[in-house]
């Protein structure tokens, strides 16, 4: 309650809205005490789905520990690369990947996966191979799910941030956007 009481006093909301960039809005919230890197990234994320900023999706990325995880289980060397362009790669070039490895990807009325959306699928990946694959176990040696997933009833519609401009009732075939 400390740490919302302080933020309130800051204003941090006020601070988020004039940041010129969605690192600089991670970086406000990263400045509060108990906020590491991977909350201060989903918190900002969570704000850009909002009104309040317009960020682009594709500006930056913070990967969590099970994406870095994933990450490991994916590709034998980074090539030097971070976790962090990584996932940038694979954004940038998730046509060819879904072309190689023979998928058809149904995107969301002609959304590309975002630098957010790989990091989860890395995050994701790391999840399964630690129930299918738990001699995998690479940075943390965690092989333990915290939750199973089970089907939610009833079934919630999706709603999707406004500022995403899909249009759900003019489906389109992926790639065709």
């Amino acid at each position: 309650m400390a740490l919302l009481d302080k933020m309130l006093d800051d204003r941090v909301w006020e601070r988020i809205a004039a940041a010129p960039s969605m690192g600089k809005g991670f970086e406000i919230l990263r400045s509060y005490p108990t906020l590491g890197d991977f909350l201060a990234y989903q918190y900002i994320t969570d704000i850009n789905y909002s009104t309040v900023t317009n960020f682009s999706e594709m500006e930056f990325v913070v990967p969590g520990p099970g994406a870095k995880n994933g990450i490991r289980k994916c590709f034998e060397s980074l090539g030097g690369l971070t976790e962090s362009e990584i996932i940038r790669y694979v954004a940038d070039q998730q046509e060819f990947f879904f072309q190689r490895f023979g998928e058809s990807f149904q995107n969301l009325w002609g959304r590309r996966l975002q630098l957010i959306d790989c990091q989860n699928l890395f995050c994701e990946v790391d999840k399964y191979a630690r129930v299918r694959h738990p001699e995998f176990s690479a940075l943390t040696g965690r092989v333990r799910i915290k939750q199973i997933y089970r089907n939610p009833r009833p079934v919630l519609t999706p709603f999707y941030p406004p500022k995403w401009n899909l249009h759900p009732n003019e489906r389109q075939e992926a790639g065709n956007a």
